[in-house]
């Protein structure tokens, strides 16, 4: 008998414990964290004493952690009178937290976390700081979801543009972050969930929830994102039911461990790579949750979100143009072609016309007749919707628009909504009141489409204006020139937030008595460069203009 060749071994073994090796390491690899929650204090001199109990805290850390994470403005744990105080203390105990952060990642060979200001852009900053195992500062991660006070006192020109997930790979390991206010934003869960990180560090100052809210938010988060949640807030309080409630959360949802309302450190141990599989459906191989959800989206479903949302009134920029009926020198006016190539270009707002039809359809049109801009004759209230439909309303504007029918609200909604600002400009016979059922409409399908924050109604009719500020009273309105009348005066006794103006029929005063009661200026029309520059230095903020691109290369405004 031949004797076996065992050579071919000699490649198997190294290959076989590598397999084994790696298991093994992903097994047998687990990490300890630790987090630390202070006292938030009501006081300052409670605040002071709270900031040393962390950092002295921190100088019991010791060599066995993997892991350390501190809360959300870690170094200025309580209430401040002002924002004076508050960045007072910012200045003095910002570096020393730092400082010590960094000295014990070194000391103790732990990736260290924390949250403070951060002002090396200019404008201060929430952020959660990140130290490697030397010391070194290898991550800052800007907290996404700003609060209506943050929004005032810090810098949030970086929120108003699209970013992906912020996330620090290191050693093997993928990080993500949220700060407080970001972990209730659901929707991000998902878009973190794709990037699949091993642990997410929470920092919070969040105060107000109760223990089984803040445990329901951070099981989901933990779940939902398949990545091991480790979160430090502050405690309220030894005998509060409120916030607090820093934990170590595994990707099944389990809580690990939590610290409640008690003012303390905690570890626990887990292996960050350990990930949680489950049935992807109903007899179906075993998946990450968050891939079964993916295989299964819809996401035309839900509210409109991405990049191409833009800021919502009244947060955007006052200073912009405004696409007049769309970029109508190029397209028929309040056609999708001109609204949607203005928009494409970058318009921070279009301006459209709105009438009912006959039978109660909500359209988009200039004139109360057809014959401008269509091949059509009458009036367009007096037609229903199929009638209105037969007739074209591009030929007037071009052969390359031939066939085009007119416009619904809807449409622009289903395509534009959020997209950019609207200017809506409701229509009307002789000043009278809308129709409450055709307003309705108009007001449900802005709700329908989620665009309440991203609309406005202009108009000069009083009556108009009373409807709407009790059918819908959440959403601004613009008075319009009501010629022998003055605007200004208009606006007030109609509670309206924006003025446009109508050239020539005001002047300077006109444009500084409207900024001086609290609204923004709107200017109809100009196509002229120069014209809209000088318009610009009086004060104006949005410019309608017919002739878009012109104008915006001019000014510099979208």
């Amino acid at each position: 008998m031949k004797t076996p060749d065992f050579r071919c071994l000699r490649f198997i073994f190294p290959a076989v414990i590598l397999l084994l090796a790696g298991c093994f390491q992903s097994w047998a690899a687990p990490m300890k964290a630790r987090v630390i929650q202070q006292l938030y204090a009501q006081d300052l001199k409670g605040l002071e004493k709270s900031f040393k109990w962390t950092l002295n805290e921190l100088k019991k850390c010791d060599p066995s952690l993997d892991i350390i994470v501190i809360g959300e403005n870690c170094h200025i744990p309580g209430k401040t009178p002002n924002d004076q105080v508050y960045f007072q203390i910012d200045a003095k105990n910002g570096p020393v937290l730092l400082k010590a952060c960094a000295e014990t990642a070194r000391r103790c060979h732990s990736y260290v976390f924390a949250g403070a200001l951060d002002s090396s852009l200019g404008a201060p900053r929430n952020t959660i700081f990140m130290f490697d195992r030397n010391g070194e500062l290898v991550g800052k991660y800007y907290k996404e979801q700003l609060t209506p006070g943050e929004m005032k006192r810090l810098d949030k020109s970086y929120t108003e543009e699209w970013t992906k997930p912020y996330l620090v790979d290191i050693d093997g390991l993928r990080f993500a972050f949220l700060t407080c206010y970001d972990f209730y934003f659901y929707e991000n869960f998902a878009n973190i969930a794709r990037w699949k990180p091993d642990i997410i560090i929470g920092c919070s100052h969040q105060r107000s929830d109760t223990f089984r809210a803040l445990d329901i938010i951070n099981s989901f988060c933990a779940y939902n994102t398949g990545a091991y949640l480790v979160r430090a807030s502050v405690s309220m309080g030894l005998d509060s039911v409120l916030g607090g409630c820093s934990c170590v959360v595994s990707p099944t949802g389990e809580i690990l461990g939590n610290l409640r309302s008690e003012v303390a450190s905690m570890d626990i141990t887990f292996d960050p790579k350990e990930k949680y599989l489950k049935p992807a459906g109903y007899g179906n191989p075993p998946a990450m949750h968050s891939e079964y959800i993916e295989k299964g989206r819809r996401p035309w479903k839900y509210r409109p979100a991405g990049s191409a949302i833009v800021t919502p009134f009244p947060e955007a920029p006052a200073r912009r143009l405004c696409a007049h009926r769309g970029f109508s020198s190029v397209a028929p006016e309040n056609s999708l072609a001109a609204l949607g190539a203005a928009v494409a270009l970058g318009a921070a707002e279009v301006e459209f016309d709105l009438w009912w039809t006959k039978d109660g359809e909500i359209v988009s049109i200039h004139d109360a007749t057809l014959d401008r801009v269509s091949d059509g004759t009458g009036k367009v209230y007096e037609k229903t919707y199929q009638e209105l439909l037969q007739y074209d309303f591009g030929i007037k504007h071009g052969e390359h628009f031939k066939g085009l029918k007119i416009l619904r609200f809807e449409d622009i909604l289903r395509k534009l909504s959020c997209h950019t600002i609207m200017n809506i400009h409701l229509k009307s016979i002789q000043n009278m009141p809308w129709d409450r059922a055709n307003l309705q409409k108009v007001i449900d399908l802005i709700r329908d489409y989620d665009a309440q924050g991203h609309v406005y109604f202009m108009t000069n009719n009083g009556a108009l204006h009373a409807q709407l500020m009790e059918m819908a009273p959440e959403i601004p309105r613009c008075m319009g020139n009501i010629r022998g009348k003055d605007i200004v005066d208009e606006a007030i006794r109609n509670k309206c937030q924006m003025v446009q103006l109508f050239k020539p029929y005001f002047d300077q005063n006109t444009i500084d008595r409207a900024k001086a009661n609290g609204m923004r200026v709107n200017l109809f029309w100009s196509d002229d460069p120069e014209e809209a520059v000088k318009y610009l230095d009086m004060g104006v903020e949005t410019i309608l203009t017919n002739d878009y691109q012109i104008i915006s290369a001019a000014t510099g405004l979208k």
